[in-house]
């Protein structure tokens, strides 16, 4: 028991002076692993994921992949510069890369290191669908989502642990782990993943509409990736991301708010959709 006091004792220390703010929220945020130790590291996991692919060069879909990633990034910038933020994006270094695969996906990696799958084309449809991916894909790393989910796990190892060597006899140490893990994932893993992914749409909708595209679109294109589900998916409870029902109706409320945040930006007319 003094032994697990200690390291709750040791992960509240830890917490306090270990953490970021969000740029977009200007809350604290987990961060004990800094960007000094996770860029490096990411931009090695990309290289290695460029050479093990089938890059797609030379093409107007890969050129669209780089023309919309150099616009939402520059619309971040613009964003960060007009709110205090200056410099913020210095450590970045920006990638966009069409990957030849049947997957429906796309990320970005913390500092700037960008892949789509031929895959998302379809349903993304048109380059205003790509900007609504990328946007909330570049949300992700520049609200620092990857070294808040690092952090996540570290605490929820270190209180796994401090369990495991309080309790001695096997019985009570393997109804724990059962429960642990249960309540750990369902009450906290898994809300707390869903909460980045609401976090993404609302800060990829005002940066598509800061580049040029219409945020209106955003809720379009989710109304296509629940048709492509065959609309089956878990309960959202059980589910890493919100369910597309959810997804669709709150960036439907953003879009006038994010025409708002662009049109502070000189942004009062947007792209065609093509």
């Amino acid at each position: 028991m003094k032994f697990n006091k200690i390291v709750l004792s040791l992960t509240v220390v830890a917490f306090i002076s270990s953490c970021a703010t969000n740029p977009f929220t200007g809350k604290k945020t987990m961060a004990f692993v800094s960007n000094d130790q996770l860029f490096p590291s990411s931009f090695a996991q990309y290289n290695e994921v460029l050479t093990e692919s089938k890059v797609v060069t030379g093409t107007s879909d890969a050129e669209m992949i780089t023309r919309v990633g150099q616009r939402i990034a520059a619309a971040a910038e613009q964003y960060f510069n007009a709110n205090g933020n200056q410099g913020y994006l210095d450590d970045y270094k920006w990638e966009y890369k069409l990957i030849e695969s049947e997957q429906v996906n796309a990320w970005c990696m913390p500092g700037g290191k960008i892949a789509f799958y031929t895959g998302i084309l379809p349903i993304a449809a048109n380059e205003t669908g790509v900007a609504a991916i990328m946007g909330h894909e570049v949300a992700h790393a520049l609200a620092n989502h990857g070294q808040q989910r690092m952090s996540a796990a570290y605490i929820q190892q270190g209180i796994s642990l401090a369990g495991n060597v309080a309790l001695q006899d096997d019985k009570n140490l393997g109804i724990y782990n059962q429960a642990f893990g249960v309540v750990s994932s369902v009450g906290g893993m898994l809300p707390f993943s869903r909460s980045h992914e609401t976090e993404a749409d609302d800060i990829g909708i005002y940066l598509m509409a800061i580049a040029g595209y219409n945020p209106d679109e955003a809720s379009v294109l989710w109304e296509r990736m629940k048709a492509n589900s065959g609309g089956e998916s878990p309960p959202e409870f059980l589910s890493t991301h919100p369910s597309n029902d959810s997804r669709i109706e709150n960036l439907k409320a953003l879009a006038p708010k994010a025409k708002a945040e662009a049109k502070k930006f000189g942004v009062t007319s947007f792209r065609p959709i093509n």
